[in-house]
């Protein structure tokens, strides 16, 4: 197995059980406001790595924040404005596609938003085949689809299988669904580009994209701050930590993969979170639920195949 697909496993066994303790930890708290203070918890929990391992004025944000600014500064002109321009996209599509679907679960019910939003590989494959020139073996196309599958009815409800899909002909929610799904997609390609074509080092890649995201839902943030009690900043110190952890993973994974294979290993991170749900809150649906961790597993083996 490469050990690219190994990383992708662990980030999504990480992000799982982030998805799941936002769910069960931070769900009074405004979600972009949430977002901003978990993230400048996750970059003071990197910064020190970007520290050891980066030579140059990044590493001086940690080392030496005083005279860093100007170091930075200076060196500004020689920045490459295709990294810049992709960082930026980057951290656009992942910030859109966040706030996208919290339009979408305002007006819509979440049993038929969430499935729509997690079909993401599915952007991600044509996407990396047409504009990327991705060679894919055939068992790892269906591999990825099965993956998708798993995804897919892992947050699905009984009733109609495709429901959701169909009410996105004419529901508001689901198209705004549809629309996240396709900027995550998008995200995902631009961590492929930015660490294999333009080989951003992965220690100054987490930071810039957990800034970049902060600083575009900023705005939201402050208009409805999210009030932090004393009792409260441990679990976003180790929330922080968890998405330090899980950018990190992903980091090596789309470094080493192709965005269409590294993308549904990791969006399986749905199926860990609904399995958490069922195993410690008992919650609904979880024969469901298994079956879909059971896909999941037979998806990433054709993947790895």
């Amino acid at each position: 197995m490469d050990l690219g697909l190994l990383f992708a496993i662990g980030a999504a066994l990480v992000w799982g059980v982030y998805v799941f303790a936002l769910k069960r930890l931070f769900s009074d708290y405004p979600p972009a406001g949430v977002t901003v203070l978990i993230n400048a918890s996750a970059l003071a929990w990197f910064l020190p790595v970007t520290a050891a391992t980066t030579d140059g004025d990044v590493a001086a944000l940690a080392t030496d924040p005083v005279g860093a600014p100007g170091r930075i500064a200076r060196s500004l002109a020689a920045v490459d404005p295709v990294s810049v321009a992709v960082v930026a996209g980057t951290a656009a599509a992942t910030a859109a596609a966040f706030v996208l679907f919290l339009r979408a679960i305002e007006g819509g019910d979440l049993s038929y938003v969430m499935p729509i939003n997690k079909v993401v590989p599915m952007f991600v494959l044509p996407l990396e085949v047409l504009l990327l020139g991705q060679v894919l073996a055939p068992i790892q196309i269906a591999g990825a689809v099965v993956a998708t599958a798993a995804v897919y009815v892992a947050n699905y409800e009984p009733g109609s299988l495709l429901a959701p899909l169909v009410s996105a002909v004419h529901s508001r929610p689901a198209q705004l669904a549809v629309v996240s799904a396709a900027c995550y997609a998008v995200a995902d390609l631009g961590k492929r580009v930015a660490l294999q074509e333009l080989a951003i080092p992965g220690t100054l890649w987490v930071p810039l994209l957990l800034v970049g995201v902060g600083v575009i839902l900023l705005p939201a943030a402050v208009r409805n701050p999210a009030a932090v009690t004393r009792r409260d900043a441990p679990k976003f110190l180790a929330a922080g930590a968890l998405v330090a952890l899980g950018e990190h993973l992903t980091t090596v994974a789309f470094a080493s993969l192709p965005a269409s294979v590294a993308s549904p290993v990791i969006n399986t991170q749905a199926i860990v979170a609904v399995v958490l749900g069922g195993i410690i809150l008992g919650e609904r649906y979880f024969r469901i639920r298994l079956l879909a961790a059971l896909l999941a597993v037979v998806g990433v083996t054709m993947i790895a195949l």
